[in-house]
């Protein structure tokens, strides 16, 4: 089902029983899914100009996703008992594909705090118990993206020739830089970096750090257990799809 994209680099594992309900129960929902991501491409310079967050293009996979019937979702559950409401919660999730056999929730952690991640998969532990979901899928920045990161900054601002920050701030639109930032990036090269390093070890430690949502951080969780026993799909970006 997904030999497309691990050809492609992308990281993807497979827990509870996910892979046998996507390939029977929901093969035309998979291939939605696949046939998505499989052209999904980056530049590199959306990557600085986001500032960290949301890549456009990352936007425009979840147009994508929407215009193909994954639209997002707010789940509520309520119990009641002799009348009276007792429990009430509400889950708002990304993307829900609804097929016959069931419905699969999808959510998005491009660039956001790890505990992110258990959020998404407590909520899908709570949904798959109350039969509201039947897998729970997880995209987030893959282990190759991740490692690849510093390099991929350093090689985009050297190849514009970028050598100060105005000049960073014009290129690629980004928004005023904090003080503190700009300040990290003067001490760095007055350590001796060129500012490409000076500017790409300050900015991906800030955005991309270890303490964000990435590959490593949801397979520690997926390796203690949490979001069981929802059957779960965890698909990680790689650093192919980043694009000069």
């Amino acid at each position: 089902m997904f030999q497309a994209l691990t050809d492609k680099g992308y990281d993807i594992a497979i827990s509870n029983h996910a892979g046998a309900i996507l390939s029977v129960d929901f093969s035309r929902v998979t291939r939605e899914l696949v046939g998505a991501l499989e052209d999904l491409t980056i530049p590199d310079t959306e990557l600085i100009g986001s500032g960290g967050g949301e890549a456009p293009s990352t936007q425009r996979l979840r147009r994508r996703l929407y215009e193909a019937g994954w639209p997002k979702h707010t789940f509520d559950f309520r119990l009641i008992v002799d009348g009276r409401e007792t429990v009430s919660h509400s889950h708002e999730i990304d993307h829900v594909r609804r097929a016959h056999a069931g419905t699969v929730a999808l959510e998005i952690e491009w660039n956001n705090k790890d505990p992110f991640f258990d959020r998404d998969l407590e909520n899908f532990q709570r949904l798959h118990a109350q039969s509201a979901i039947s897998v729970g899928v997880l995209i987030t920045r893959g282990a190759s993206l991740q490692d690849q990161m510093l390099n991929i900054i350093q090689n985009c601002i050297i190849r514009h020739g970028i050598e100060n920050e105005v000049a960073l701030v014009e290129a690629f639109n980004m928004k005023d830089r904090t003080k503190r930032q700009r300040e990290a990036v003067d001490r760095l090269m007055a350590s001796g970096l060129p500012f490409p390093d000076a500017f790409a070890k300050q900015f991906v430690s800030d955005k991309f750090g270890a303490a964000t949502t990435h590959w490593q951080k949801l397979k520690d969780r997926i390796d203690r257990g949490v979001g069981n026993p929802c059957p779960l799909l965890l698909i990680g970006l790689p650093a192919s799809i980043i694009t000069a």
